[in-house]
């Protein structure tokens, strides 16, 4: 037996308990099968999360995909900069 799953009756035919709707038995066959399905879902779900996390993640393509607003942050930044050294020098004067 599989040491990653619940100890069943190995017989297939065997009911364990009633079904994930409520209505009828289901065999310790269809439970591994449904903990194997339920796996694979698992991985695959990971797999599109890390895809989608490396994605938003990648710096390079946010700077193509951004470019305008980032240089238009940029300017802006860059103006508060400027606009606060000239009033602070002038201030000084």
């Amino acid at each position: 037996m599989n040491g990653n799953l619940p100890d069943v009756p190995s017989n297939p035919g065997t009911t364990v308990g009633p079904a994930s709707s409520g209505t009828e038995p289901r065999s310790s066959h269809q439970i591994r099968d449904d903990i194997q399905r339920q796996r694979q879902q698992l991985g695959t779900s990971v797999d599109a999360l890390r895809n989608r996390v490396n994605e938003l993640t990648d710096w390079r393509s946010q700077v193509a995909e951004h470019r305008e607003q980032l240089l238009a942050g940029a300017a802006v930044v860059g103006f508060l900069v400027g606009a606060r050294f000239m009033l602070k020098r002038r201030r000084n004067r």
